[in-house]
């Protein structure tokens, strides 16, 4: 009884609005009628309820119910709805005509009323929808008045269209004007909002309307406008949060009429990346596909493009078991569909790569595991030669003998000129995966890169901890920079370097301009609300071990070209002479086993000439980090 009674609450709404179309049409046929007639002298009489009546209210039902126009809410009628309306009304028009003809040739039917009825029936049946959304809107209005959060929109365009109406709908928010640098929008309104004045009005409008936050509806902006409006939202004194961009939703990254805090990459001067998917579809599709450290940061993205771009199974290999069971756990849940195969161990092992390597087949292998702090692998030499070097040639070959038709090794712009013992092994794997490729088996394809935001153990989860505990922020040096790159951004080029990549070659991803790490800082700590230097504190604590000022995208002999992608380069690969790389590796390997971290170090320089290792500085210095101030060295 209670699920009968459920179901009739749930539809009468809908009959209610049937039974208010149809008394429409009855209306609209029935008044047409009348008017047409009142124009003679001595009218016939006109019946309110006739067979042809009859026809006309069954024929333009049935077009109601088929072009779907009960499918929609009058709580959020808008364009789309109204044009479907008179979508409706014409076809009706057609159909009532049909039936007319079958039942009377269409004899008495005035053609004034053929040619008005859509039109008005149209204006009855859109009219009450407005109505009633106006009317919904101004109680959501009053209900919120001195309870929601006041709310200044930067940006009149069609994003902040689309959030005025969102936020309207809430009770939770009111806005209370926009702000465009467009002269001509000043002074109109939108939804009933007024547009007030440009950006850089935005402290003065905001106090003068009592605003609480502050929204940037302007997701297209490029870094370097975002910073200019972040400025300004800084300038109000008010909290601000942006629209998401439109990739973040497609990619998942974030929900439509979320709003989000302005992230760190927003300001880096990136510009979006867009691969060739159909290229990636092509070759992922229904292929296999083994990701080694597929629960770090790299490997756990790489997993998620690969499934989201086509491929049937994935293969993960992780030495961690808490990482394993996350990313599978989030894999199983975004990809339902998805064949997973997990494999918990060190890919190292020949035993562990073989068995993946066997069960599952694998079209390509993206080889992600590695140790990449520089500063704790300065004194864990043998650490990050055993992984970085013997499990990247362990993987590499037992991926030649097992016949996979795509090695893919993820290496780091350390690589070029290794002044540390991450750089140095990655170059050696580097040289490794050179040496194994074959034109008749395996292609093995290189792809470097720099810094990835947010990644495990990087500098900007390091930062947002640091200004969390009220600082201070520690920075290296005052001229160091880095290149920076999201992780979804560098995935995607690395999938779209190895759909594309010739045998034995090395790509670098275009990682735009390198970014200052103090300038980095201090956009972390403006973006969450505080003042460099005054709030929260800068600390230079001199270059670690292994460190460099600036890195390199190439060596100086590897000329480079571009490719069919803008954003990837590919580098002329030096030389390498299988015979001295072989003997390496071989004393390598007994130095690993004897933890001869001295002839470890002596073997990677005899074989990696460029590898010049640089010492820390023992300066620490504190700044208040603006240009114009001078910093103070302490000792």
């Amino acid at each position: 009884m209670s699920s009968w009674r459920d179901k009739a609450t749930a539809w009468l709404p809908r009959f209610a609005v049937v039974g208010h179309d149809l008394f429409m049409v009855w209306a609209c046929w029935v008044g047409l009628h009348q008017i047409r007639y009142a124009m003679l002298p001595n009218p016939p009489a006109n019946p309110w309820w006739s067979w042809e009546i009859a026809i006309v209210l069954l024929a333009q039902g049935l077009v109601f119910w088929q072009v779907g126009l009960y499918r929609g809410l009058w709580r959020f009628a808008s364009v789309p709805d109204l044009w479907n309306i008179l979508k409706a009304s014409i076809l009706g028009l057609l159909a009532i005509a049909l039936g007319l003809a079958l039942y009377n040739r269409l004899g008495v039917v005035p053609r004034a009323v053929l040619v008005l009825y859509p039109f008005v029936l149209a204006g009855l049946l859109g009219l009450p929808r407005l109505v009633y959304r106006a009317w919904k809107d101004n109680q959501q209005t009053l209900h919120k008045d001195g309870v929601a959060v006041r709310v200044l929109i930067l940006g009149a365009g069609r994003a902040g269209e689309t959030l005025l109406r969102d936020l309207r709908r809430s009770s939770s928010y009111q806005p209370v004007g926009l702000l465009d640098d467009s002269a001509r929008l000043h002074g109109t309104k939108l939804h009933g909002v007024p547009v007030l004045g440009a950006l850089d009005e935005a402290p003065r409008i905001a106090r003068e309307t009592a605003a609480k936050l502050v929204v940037i509806a302007m997701p297209s902006l490029d870094a370097p406008a975002m910073q200019r409006v972040v400025g300004i939202c800084e300038s109000t004194g008010l909290p601000f949060r942006t629209v998401p961009r439109l990739a973040d939703m497609l990619e998942g990254r974030a929900l439509p009429g979320e709003l989000k805090e302005v992230a760190i990459e927003d300001l880096l001067g990136r510009k979006a990346v867009t691969p060739d998917w159909k290229l990636i579809r092509n070759w992922l599709g229904a292929r296999t596909v083994l990701v080694t450290g597929a629960g770090g940061s790299i490997g756990s993205e790489l997993c998620r493009q690969c499934a989201r771009h086509g491929a049937e199974r994935i293969v993960l290999v992780e030495v961690s078991e808490l990482a394993l069971i996350t990313a599978e756990t989030a894999l199983r849940r975004a990809f339902p569909d998805l064949d997973i195969v997990s494999v918990l161990g060190d890919c190292g092992d020949p035993a562990v790569i073989g068995h993946a390597l066997r069960t599952s087949e694998p079209d390509a292998v993206f080889h992600a595991a590695a140790y990449k702090q520089v500063p704790l692998l300065e004194d864990q030499l043998r650490a990050a030669v055993r992984n970085n070097v013997m499990t990247t040639e362990t993987v590499a070959r037992a991926c030649r003998e097992a016949g996979v038709a795509t090695f893919v090794f993820i290496s780091t712009d350390k690589a070029v000129d290794p002044a540390n013992a991450l750089g140095a092994t990655k170059r050696m794997a580097e040289m490794i995966c050179q040496g194994l490729d074959d034109l008749r088996s395996t292609r093995f394809v290189t792809v470097r890169f720099g810094n990835v935001l947010d990644s495990a153990g990087s500098v900007v989860p390091l930062f947002r901890e640091q200004i969390r505990q009220g600082g201070p922020v520690t920075v290296t040096d005052p001229g160091v920079t880095r290149y920076f790159m999201t992780i979804p951004e560098a995935c995607q080029l690395i999938v779209q370097a190895a759909a594309t990549a010739a045998h034995a070659s090395i790509y670098t991803l275009d990682m735009g301009e390198p970014v200052p790490i103090r300038v980095l800082a201090e956009q972390m700590i403006r973006l969450a609300g505080k003042e460099p230097g005054k709030d929260i504190a800068i600390v230079y604590t001199g270059l670690r071990p292994g460190e460099k000022l600036h890195e390199a995208l190439f060596h100086e002999e590897e000329d480079y070209r571009p490719t069919s992608h803008s954003k990837i380069l590919e580098a002329r690969a030096r030389e390498v002479h299988p015979e001295v790389l072989n003997r390496a590796l071989s004393m390598l390997k007994n130095a690993v086993a004897d933890y001869d971290n001295e002839e470890i170090s002596r073997i990677l320089k005899a074989t990696i000439p460029e590898f010049s290792p640089i010492e820390s500085t023992d300066t620490v210095t504190t700044i208040v980090p603006f240009p114009a101030r001078e910093a103070r060295t302490t000792r």
